[in-house]
């Protein structure tokens, strides 16, 4: 059975085909959200859904109307983009220092700051909570900022470490022996040497952060919510208002596919980073 599989693959068919129908089979939820987006609430809820009908974009109107989508959008944009700053300026001169000063336990302490990620969320809710009620930080973006940064600190840090490892030590040594001193070292040599590298590190913070739920829902309401807890404000007593959630998704989901369709080569490089040498 393997041989024939092999031999039909040499007609060079059999692999788009797979390809294009796992495509479409992870497309497909996507699809229908946008479809629903342009549909009537009562055309929404059919069974089964109907795919001919007459579009509408009134639901799109209604989400700015009743949420200023617009202004959790720009929340999400500065939630985003600021903790991914935030984590490169930690990162680099962490992953800077683990990449070319290692000392004994530099392997422990990456493998200690990736198991972070393993803590389910909601185990640490309280005491973060309370933190910021104490600080006055709910609902206020700088909260989610530094929250956004230190989650996705140890996945920066791991990322960067592996492109600075790539760099021969040699280069660094050199300009060392040019007399430049550390900051230089980074400013001048590490940074334009690794800046693909950078690239898809600050893209993949930007997504992860865009698509935080949990604590921007928990953390935040009216003043400093995103667009995940816009979305959430459309589950109600009465029911999910599919159109109107459709619509609202599409827009919250619209900015970060366009990001990441402009910038996919960088996404990809920085998803698999370390995959291929």
């Amino acid at each position: 059975m393997a041989k024939n599989v092999s031999l039909i693959d040499q007609t060079g068919w059999l692999r788009p085909i797979i390809c294009w129908a796992l495509a479409l089979l992870v497309f497909f939820p996507i699809l229908m959200m946008l479809i629903t987006a342009f549909k009537t609430e009562q055309q929404a809820i059919e069974i089964p859904p109907s795919f001919i009908f007459e579009p509408t974009v009134e639901n799109f109107g209604l989400v700015q109307e009743r949420s200023d989508y617009l202004k959790f959008a720009i929340n999400s944009v500065i939630t985003a983009f600021g903790s991914t700053i935030l984590a490169l300026i930690i990162a680099i001169p962490a992953a800077y220092s683990m990449a070319f000063y290692p000392k004994k336990h530099t392997k422990d302490m990456l493998l200690w700051m990736l198991s972070t990620k393993m803590l389910p969320a909601v185990g640490v809710l309280v005491p973060i909570y309370i933190l910021c009620q104490k600080a006055g930080l709910l609902d206020t973006t700088l909260a989610l900022t530094i929250i956004y940064t230190l989650v996705n600190l140890p996945i920066v840090v791991w990322m960067l470490f592996s492109y600075f490892k790539d760099i021969p030590r040699d280069i660094l040594e050199a300009v060392r022996l040019d007399g430049a001193d550390t900051l230089g070292e980074i400013r001048h040599v590490l940074l334009p040497l690794s800046l693909g590298g950078i690239a898809s590190t600050a893209l993949l913070s930007i997504v992860l952060s865009w698509n935080e739920a949990f604590w921007s829902i928990n953390l935040t309401s009216a003043n400093a919510g995103t667009l995940a807890t816009m979305i959430s404000t459309y589950s109600s007593p009465e029911g999910l208002f599919w159109a109107k959630l459709s619509a609202a998704s599409t827009l919250a989901c619209a900015p970060i596919v366009i990001l990441g369709w402009f910038c996919q080569k960088q996404l990809v490089q920085g998803l698999t980073f370390g995959a291929v040498k």
